[in-house]
């Protein structure tokens, strides 16, 4: 008996199948095929299962939609005939499939579905699903930052903020950024003075957490945001913003420039004596304050920003100038620990009049009870203020003179110290006056 004649084709399918005007020839489908495997790189399959993955993986896998191949080569155009059963023209610009007619094609001819055949490759991602875990993610890891210490302050909103548009927190979600070990981090600061490895060991059990990585550089760019300064690249500006929140990073860093400024205990006592004497500046190391307990043997400090201020002092009044501390920006460690060494000492405290100036002398008031500001005033702004660099960063309140406030928002200009020296100088030659002749000590 012969057997039945197949129906005439107008042409074979990218698979080798006959294909009719009513689409792909009838007959057994395939139960297995080595040839699928193949698809994927077959000139007209190639680019149709890579629209198709896309679209699978960015609806969650349906498949009643279409997708459309635009310019498509004659091998692509006769296989979307061979699939919709559809005559498609020689000079389409477009075609357009819809995946479940590709679905039935793949069952009937290769013996597998679209989605095992993409699969089969690299697993399909479901790309809505993925966007709702993420989702949850990230408000899980806001809820816990919600939580912390810092919850109720201005600047850890605005950090959250915008952690969450620059995609901060999704990528912590993606590859697993260490995020709540920043919140620990965060929620055990300010910290006593304490050096970063032992800091590190006590609240992440790990002494060398913080040295490098991913998370040293989250944390840095929250502390960045706490103290109003930009993200530091290293060096200085970097060991100022850990100091700035009680973390040292190494006590022979960590020092503080002075001239003047007498006291008793140890060597370092003799030191500091001896160079008030003589009126010659000497910068202290925190480990040379930690050596010995310190006592600074004078009744009143002047605290400055800038060296040239100190530097002027130095060559203008030498052993006259009464006792002077530049803290060279923002105070370190050892800035705050040696004028903790001043007993009932009266500070006076000044920074440039600019924003972040005016939030270090906040902050120094807040922090030593003995401080007073030093010419941080709208008498000493609006003079000086008609020329000079425009005032960056957010504003900060000035509430030891609160017109302040209102000039320097008025006026957008900043008023460095090296501007008021010869004012500066004028005060310190006077507090020169008052100290005891003879002697840098006062007892």
């Amino acid at each position: 008996m012969s057997a039945e004649p197949r129906p005439p084709a107008d042409h074979t399918d990218a698979s080798g199948q006959p294909v009719t005007q009513d689409g792909p020839a009838a007959g057994p489908p395939r139960q297995t095929d080595p040839g699928r495997q193949r698809l994927p790189d077959d000139p007209g399959w190639r680019r149709l299962l890579a629209a198709a993955r896309r679209s699978l993986e960015r609806t969650g896998g349906r498949l009643d939609v279409a997708v459309t191949l635009t310019s498509p080569t004659d091998a692509e155009r006769l296989l979307i005939i061979g699939i919709s059963g559809a005559h498609r023209s020689a000079g389409s610009a477009r075609l357009s499939v819809r995946l479940s007619d590709v679905d039935d094609h793949l069952r009937a001819v290769h013996g597998v579905g679209l989605r095992d055949l993409l699969s089969a490759a690299f697993p399909l991602r479901n790309r809505p699903a993925e966007a709702q875990r993420e989702a949850r993610a990230r408000e899980a890891l806001l809820t816990a930052a919600r939580a912390g210490r810092h919850a109720n302050a201005g600047w850890y909103g605005a950090w959250l903020d915008t952690l969450r548009r620059d995609g901060t927190l999704t990528r912590a979600v993606r590859t697993g950024l260490p995020f709540r070990d920043v919140l620990r981090v965060l929620d055990a600061l300010p910290a006593p003075d304490e050096p970063v490895p032992v800091f590190a060991d006590r609240v992440l059990d790990d002494t060398k957490a913080l040295a490098e990585g991913p998370l040293r550089g989250l944390v840095l760019r929250a502390l960045a945001a706490w103290q109003q300064l930009p993200v530091p690249a290293g060096g200085e500006p970097e060991r100022a913003l850990w100091e700035s929140v009680g973390l040292v990073p190494d006590d022979l860093a960590s020092q503080v420039l002075v001239l003047n400024v007498p006291a008793t205990g140890g060597p370092l006592g003799r030191w500091l004596t001896e160079a008030a004497d003589a009126g010659v500046p000497v910068r202290v190391t925190l480990h040379q304050l930690r050596l010995t307990p310190l006592t600074l043997t004078c009744d009143e400090i002047f605290v400055c920003e800038n060296p040239a201020v100190l530097r002027a002092a130095t060559s203008a009044l030498g052993p006259q100038a009464p006792p002077l501390i530049c803290t060279e920006g923002v105070p370190s460690v050892a800035v705050h620990t040696l004028l903790r060494a001043a007993q009932n000492t009266l500070i006076r405290w000044r920074n440039d009049l600019d924003w972040t100036g005016v939030r270090l002398t906040a902050a120094a008031l807040a922090r030593h009870q003995t401080a007073v500001p030093w010419r941080m005033t709208t008498t000493e702004y609006e003079p000086a203020a008609v020329s000079g660099p425009a005032m960056i960063g957010a504003p900060a309140p000035t509430p030891w003179d609160p017109p302040l406030f209102d000039a320097m928002r008025r006026a957008g200009r900043a008023v460095m110290e090296e501007r008021l020296i010869d004012l500066l100088l004028n005060d310190l030659r006077e507090a020169g006056r008052r100290r005891p002749s003879g002697s840098a000590v006062l007892t």
